[in-house]
């Protein structure tokens, strides 16, 4: 098959042709008029996002732009009948087809992916102009943008937010995949934040797309930093582990406070991986791209991960030189090494499940009795889990489910699935990870080993200090500690009102060079967005 054949027969894979009666039965003319209070007030007859089609009116005001693309504009703007925030995406509509991302959307109903509530279709100034219009709920802030934060103040963020967020983006990536659905450009800028209540949304479904076991897809999506290297290898028959790839470059990302792979280029972001996981073998090549041909690479060793200070081979064009780095800092905990080291596999089904991620010996502190926010609030809804999710993989049920906790709640949806992958899916099955590693409790009433449980005496702390009016609500409160000569022994980040909080220990930052160029903290590669 010739390479235009390959990119026709593309295009035209999973694509409805959106014919001019969907066209006229959700197109909407807005009418707008003043309020009480001289605000301009926006109507307009829109179909809710999940449920049956009911098209109804919906007025809104406070509009106003908050982000825009090449994929359109976004608004914030307030829904006049609940003073509810929402977000509107407007995007301009290619008539010849449907849109993959509001059919994906009204399919998708989870407490960690952002709700559509309307949707409807106005009109451009050009002639034949559509823009499809997508209400969503507004959540203020982004993981990206958390992280921008501390990286700033020269920190990296608290190991016990990065377990609240990376579990809340792994159990909605085991929602997602669970349903043949792949989202292809995970990335902390499309991972909302409340920072209020902890709760993590999965955002952004315009890469999305159901994947069809034998039906080709492009390889050039997902945004590089974040890209899997099939992808790169081009490969057209890849699964949802791209996802899984992009999620644990994430997880480093946060862990480090920097991309893991900043490539500049596609060959410079494969550079980058090869710089850390060392030279893929032919049959790992094979096993990403069974097509590709070339296997002319520079032969590097590939480096434990547990070793927290590697020797990483320079590739300068003449010579080779060797210089050691740091690649996480020296306080990162071991699990979280071996969960991202799970994630970043060159084999595509070597890389664990979502749902065994969330399964991991990283997160059970997000498991343990007692455990809050630093705020003193309670952590987000985190184990509600629906019957649907319960099915994904019973065996890892004991696991994910703490004692005393209900099961089988609703979550957005309840429908069922077996212990399979949905059609079209990558395999959600390997081995389980639920070995249990040292974990305390903040209140120290419990230390588990290997899933023993001891009492152990609660540690003697200074009281919590007082937060300042403009501390951000998820940056730990930090005081000084002192040892039994008086000395500082270093900083210590206080839960605050209740003494079973997530307590974070935080150290000055070790900043580790991945790039032998200088790069930005949280530079991304542009998304490519292209039909298939």
């Amino acid at each position: 098959m010739t390479g235009r054949a390959v990119r026709e027969r593309i295009r035209g894979s999973n694509k409805e042709m959106l014919d001019d009666d969907t066209v006229e039965k959700y197109l909407s003319t807005a009418k707008v008029k003043s309020g009480k209070d001289g605000s301009k007030v926006t109507t307009v007859v829109a179909t809710p996002g999940q449920g049956p089609d009911r098209p109804q009116e919906v007025s809104y005001t406070d509009t106003k732009v908050i982000g825009n693309g090449s994929f359109g504009v976004v608004y914030q703007a307030k829904l006049c009948e609940t003073n509810e925030l929402v977000a509107i995406k407007k995007v301009l509509q290619d008539k010849r087809f449907k849109n993959r991302e509001l059919q994906i959307m009204r399919k998708l109903e989870h407490c960690n992916i952002v709700k559509l509530k309307y949707f409807f279709y106005s009109s451009g100034d050009k002639k034949d102009e559509v823009y499809l219009n997508l209400v969503l709920e507004y959540i203020p802030e982004t993981v990206y943008k958390i992280a921008r934060h501390y990286s700033k103040s020269k920190q990296t963020i608290p190991i016990s937010f990065i377990k609240l967020y990376m579990y809340q983006l792994f159990r909605s990536l085991a929602y997602i995949h669970s349903l043949g659905i792949c989202h292809r450009d995970i990335k902390p800028q499309n991972l909302l934040l409340n920072p209020e209540t902890g709760v993590l949304k999965l955002c952004d479904f315009g890469s999305a797309k159901h994947l069809v076991r034998g039906e080709p897809n492009v390889s050039y999506i997902c945004s590089r930093y974040y890209r899997a290297p099939e992808l790169i290898f081009g490969a057209i028959d890849y699964t949802t582990r791209i996802d899984v790839w992009s999620a644990g470059c994430v997880l480093a990302e946060l862990l480090l406070g920097q991309p893991i792979f900043p490539g500049d280029s596609g060959v410079d972001q494969l550079v980058e991986i090869i710089k850390v996981l060392g030279t893929p073998t032919k049959e790992q090549i094979k096993e990403m791209n069974p097509n590709y041909t070339e296997f002319k690479f520079p032969q590097i060793k590939s480096h434990p991960w547990q070793q927290l200070m590697l020797t990483k081979m320079s590739m300068p064009r003449s010579g080779t030189e060797h210089q050691k780095i740091r690649v996480f800092r020296a306080r990162t905990p071991p699990e979280a090494i071996e969960l991202v080291a799970r994630l970043l596999e060159y084999t595509p089904s070597q890389r664990i499940s979502p749902l065994q991620a969330c399964a991991h010996a990283f997160f059970n502190e997000l498991r343990e009795p007692g455990t809050c926010l630093p705020s003193g609030n309670e952590l987000p809804p985190l184990f509600n889990f629906t019957d649907h999710e319960l099915s994904i993989q019973p065996s890892l049920n004991s696991v994910l489910i703490p004692r005393g906790i209900q099961t089988g709640q609703s979550s957005g949806e309840s429908s069922t699935a077996q212990d399979t992958t949905a059609p079209g899916a990558a395999s959600e099955h390997g081995p389980s990870d639920s070995a249990s590693t040292p974990l305390q409790n903040a209140s120290g009433s419990t230390l588990v080993v290997n899933g023993a449980r001891a009492s152990v005496p609660a540690p003697t702390s200074p009281p919590p200090p007082v937060p300042r009016p403009d501390h951000h609500p998820f940056e730990p409160i930090v005081q000084k500690t002192k040892g039994a000569s008086g000395r500082d022994e270093g900083t210590r980040a206080t839960p605050g009102p209740s003494a079973n909080c997530i307590n974070e220990r935080v150290v000055p930052t070790v900043w580790c060079v991945l790039h032998l160029g200088s790069q930005e903290p949280g530079r991304t590669g542009r998304t490519q967005r292209r039909e298939g």
